[in-house]
């Protein structure tokens, strides 16, 4: 019943992860009865989305398609002999809203889970082994999420840096309650992390 360009857009917004039906409904009306150079500007950025963007082949982050390797870790005040490692590209940037971490970055692509078909070889778990010699790092941060894919990816990566550098300084990033969060809605696995993190009053 809708008119078909209409439907078109709701069709597309809703393939985005966290928008349903109505809320794709929603976005689509706003486009339509705002100014055009919105909806005009909105797809110009993503018709250039893809080439402009590319992935850096030493850290795997995100970075401008013209870029030969990322400033994150060309960056001269950059700690190369510590590493950072995350699941995915974002996750980066929740660190530097921080403004409190001076190391370089690496990019897993992901966390081990079988269900999804996604085994260790298809992280970069092989090119970060490849690091820790190549820029002779002394720590590696493990900072995979809080949920049984990180933890799974988190055990492997300590077992494997361990077996390959034995004097290398594995550590995690710490975990726990977060505040205003009560006991009876926390996780197991969060709380389990609070358990073993406890601290001395």
């Amino acid at each position: 019943m809708l008119p078909t360009a209409l439907n078109d857009a709701i069709e597309s917004l809703g393939r985005l992860p966290g928008v349903g039906a109505r809320t794709a409904e929603r976005y689509a009306y706003f486009l339509l009865k705002s100014d055009p150079n919105i909806a005009q500007n909105i797809a110009e950025a993503l018709e250039n989305l893809h080439d402009g963007v590319k992935n850096c082949p030493v850290t795997f982050a995100i970075m401008d398609s013209d870029e030969e390797i990322s400033p994150l870790y060309t960056d001269p005040s950059r700690d190369k002999s510590t590493v950072l490692v995350v699941e995915e590209p974002l996750d980066i940037y929740a660190i530097e809203h921080t403004k409190s971490f001076a190391g370089t970055y690496h990019v897993l692509g992901g966390a081990i889970s079988p269900m999804d078909g996604i085994t260790a070889d298809k992280l970069h778990i092989k090119e970060l082994l490849e690091r820790v010699e190549k820029d002779a790092v002394t720590e590696v941060i493990i900072a995979t999420n809080p949920s049984v894919e990180g933890e799974s990816t988190a055990i492997l990566l300590e077992k494997l840096l361990h077996e390959k550098y034995p004097e290398l300084k594995i550590t995690r990033l710490a975990r726990g309650l977060p505040l205003g969060v009560s006991l009876e809605y926390a996780d197991q696995i969060t709380l389990t992390s609070a358990l073993k993190n406890r601290t001395n009053l």
